[in-house]
């Protein structure tokens, strides 16, 4: 039995979280051809979207990366599961440059770290140590590992979603379906994030999907159906139409479910009109 060679598979491992490597897995699998085409098409979309990934990434503080799926099970090879492209807004401006100047690197990243977790999982993505430390914040993972044990002792109860410490479905969809309940109770954003440590950006991704569920729910699709639309699993979308089958028992749960579908078709009517205003313009 030969030595393991640790370095080599962290960098395979990392290599294996591009969307080079997703866009190769897809192809390869979708149109059934082999590794050679699907690079040659790969060199082809390279060729012609660079400029506009380019803009995109570039965007002023933020980053973006490939993820992990969050409901790929533990244990499964990097190489074999499903990813998820998510942006991080890791520098959020004159805020992180005073933590910057008053704490230092070490200060910034335990400010961040968890968030940036829970940004990632609200867009169905889970980070894992050699993400944060060789993808975002350029150090060794042990550092991230200190990091992440100074947080856990100051906040013993804080939820932390990683690949690591997420075992299985359970937490993450708890999780999920918990922030959702709370906004159904009738808990402000704050009141959300102030309980379970979370950013206003990750609820809202929270509440924007559960949105969508009940509008697909309600035009009468399928649990596959809404699965593959919203590009979740399907046990998040059966604990979605759980907390919608409650509603239907509760009036104050019903009363606030349809403020949140109200607020969520007028947010999608001001996109389209924002579509709408460019395409004339």
């Amino acid at each position: 039995m030969g030595v393991r060679q640790r370095k080599r598979e962290t960098i395979e491992r990392l290599a294996d979280k591009t969307l080079e490597a997703r866009f190769i897995v897809e192809v390869s699998q979708g149109l059934n051809c082999s590794p050679f085409e699907a690079h040659a098409v790969l060199g082809v979309v390279q060729e012609v979207f660079a400029p506009l990934w380019q803009e995109a990434s570039a965007l002023p503080g933020r980053m973006v990366l490939m993820a992990v799926d969050a409901e790929e099970p533990a244990g499964k090879p990097i190489h074999d599961c499903r990813k998820q492209l998510i942006v991080l807004h890791v520098h959020r401006g004159s805020d992180d440059d005073r933590l910057l100047q008053r704490g230092g690197p070490r200060a910034f990243r335990r400010a961040r770290l968890a968030d940036l977790c829970q940004v990632a999982l609200s867009q169905g993505g889970l980070l894992t140590a050699e993400d944060l430390a060789y993808r975002v914040f350029f150090v060794t993972p042990r550092t991230i590992s200190r990091d992440l044990k100074a947080l856990r002792d100051a906040n013993p109860g804080q939820f932390i979603p990683m690949r690591s410490t997420v075992h299985d479905l359970g937490p993450v969809l708890t999780h999920r379906t918990q922030i959702v309940r709370l906004a159904l109770e009738g808990k402000t954003t704050s009141e959300i994030c102030r309980r379970l440590k979370h950013s206003p950006q990750a609820v809202a991704n929270y509440l924007s999907t559960f949105t969508r569920v009940a509008q697909l729910a309600e035009g009468g699709a399928q649990v596959g159906e809404i699965a593959f639309l919203l590009r979740r699993g399907p046990a998040l979308v059966r604990k979605y139409l759980e907390l919608l089958d409650q509603c239907k028992t509760d009036r104050n749960l019903a009363y606030h479910l349809r403020e949140l579908l109200r607020v969520g078709q007028a947010g999608e009517g001001k996109k389209k009109s924002a579509a709408g205003g460019r395409a004339h313009g």
